[in-house]
């Protein structure tokens, strides 16, 4: 058995750590599931491009997955740390970096790492 190349690693982890936070929004239905699929083939090409954006994946397909919920569905996922006002979604940062996090800007706090929204009690 070969062993799995850095890039399919950094794909695999991504799609689990966003399926992970969609899991814990009650929001990992077939037709959402698919946009992360989506996302890591476009991703897949991407790194291939640019060898060195390889541990910046995970934050992306978040950011891919985010934008297309927006798109079709709605802001996800919701800041559960503002109880007042209008619900906002949460933020990816760094916007390309390593080690991405959910944070909300209007209180200005990290809230979880991305794959870890269900220790936040997100939804």
């Amino acid at each position: 058995m070969e062993p799995i190349s850095p890039l399919e690693q950094a794909l695999h982890t991504a799609r689990a750590l966003v399926l992970a936070d969609l899991v814990a929004g009650e929001v990992a239905e077939a037709d959402v599931v698919s946009l992360v699929e989506e996302s890591v083939v476009q991703r897949r090409w991407w790194v291939e491009q640019w060898p060195e954006g390889v541990e910046y994946v995970a934050g992306l397909v978040a950011q891919d997955v985010q934008d297309a919920l927006l798109d079709n569905y709605g802001r996800w996922p919701l800041c559960p740390v503002c109880r007042s006002g209008d619900p906002h979604a949460l933020e990816i940062e760094p916007e390309l970096g390593p080690d991405p996090h959910w944070v909300c800007h209007e209180a200005g706090v990290k809230v979880a790492a991305v794959g870890a929204l269900g220790s936040a009690g997100t939804s």
